[in-house]
């Protein structure tokens, strides 16, 4: 469960998420994302899989979180582009992490995956130009984003994931 997610608030969800980019660039903030994932799975080992508490997320399912997001920001970033006002679905993250069964992923696996969208969409960010970034789609839980907020969000996701991957890991070595 993402326990570093008090809001439930459109608005102050996405206030969330960009305070922990704050003024960085989220291109260069986003290109940290894959080394730092694979510095949690060395470091996490034999704990990888490990919930601190019943109902919370695991380091792998942090990170399958992670990827979880990369891939329907993804497809987002694409319909933004390429279609007038497209329809953003939302989804249940809790449901994708328990559905999708992460806690039991590979992790080298999900690093390649993650990875490789990763840098499609870094690619894909630096080709666009300032109108492209402006273009919106209508996410039906927040309402109007562009392609720019949708791109600045996610790098303050990675960051949130990324110290709540490292609290689950602290906490479950307080625990044995």
């Amino acid at each position: 469960m993402n326990t570093l997610d008090p809001v439930s608030d459109a608005a102050a969800y996405q206030a969330f998420l960009l305070a922990a980019l704050g003024e960085d660039d989220p291109a260069v903030a986003q290109a940290t994302t894959v080394a730092a994932m694979r510095t949690l799975i060395d470091e996490a080992g034999a704990d990888l899989r490990t919930r601190p508490e019943p109902g919370e997320w695991s380091v792998m399912e942090c990170l399958g979180h992670m990827l979880d997001g990369e891939l329907v920001t993804s497809a987002r970033y694409r319909w933004i582009l390429c279609e007038d006002q497209p329809d953003l679905v939302g989804y249940d993250q809790d449901a994708w992490v328990a559905g999708l069964d992460h806690g039991a992923g590979d992790p080298e696996a999900l690093l390649e995956f993650f990875g490789a969208m990763r840098r499609a969409n870094l690619d894909l960010w630096a080709r666009t130009t300032p109108e492209d970034r402006e273009r919106v789609g209508l996410h039906r839980e927040r309402g109007p984003e562009s392609y720019s907020l949708q791109f600045r969000l996610i790098g303050g996701h990675d960051r949130i994931h990324l110290v709540q991957a490292r609290a689950t890991l602290e906490a479950v070595r307080a625990l044995g």
